[in-house]
């Protein structure tokens, strides 16, 4: 099943350079826990690790569709709103117009299972973070840990 996820998502990013591009809009999560170790997400379909989030629906808001992509792809349960934003970001790769807002979460439990499309979720403290790591997420991390003010480009 992993192989086909990958062939599909190859197929995805074939299909996304061919078409005129689109104005999306995502949310990611920087969840930390008790030791300040960050929260990344291998997906089954590609490579890498990449902070949790995703794409926002349809009538739904930035937080809802981060408490959705948080709970599918970590198991994590918000007890109540973020407080804090990281970062706008933009991103205009791969013939795409995304635009990604990115949520500091301090408060948070497990209480959901993951998705299928989810290898592995791990904690990592920001100075050992695992090997594929993406730059976007690794950039994020730096960000937040250091305080320099983020840039705009994911």
């Amino acid at each position: 099943m992993p192989d086909l996820r990958r062939l599909l998502f190859r197929g995805y990013r074939i299909w996304s350079a061919l078409r005129p591009a689109k104005l999306t809009i995502g949310v990611r999560a920087l969840v930390l826990d008790e030791d300040d170790r960050v929260c990344l997400v291998r997906h089954s379909y590609r490579e890498g690790w990449y902070l949790p989030g995703g794409g926002v629906k349809t009538g739904e808001s930035l937080v809802d569709a981060m408490q959705r992509e948080l709970r599918e792809e970590t198991g994590v349960e918000l007890p109540e709103t973020p407080q804090r934003v990281h970062g706008v970001f933009s991103s205009f790769r791969e013939n795409k117009s995304d635009h990604v807002v990115v949520f500091v979460v301090n408060e948070w439990a497990v209480s959901a299972s993951v998705s299928p499309e989810i290898a592995e979720v791990g904690f990592f403290a920001p100075d050992e973070l695992p090997e594929g790591t993406s730059a976007a997420t690794t950039r994020r991390i730096k960000e937040h840990i250091t305080g320099v003010p983020p840039g705009h480009r994911w």
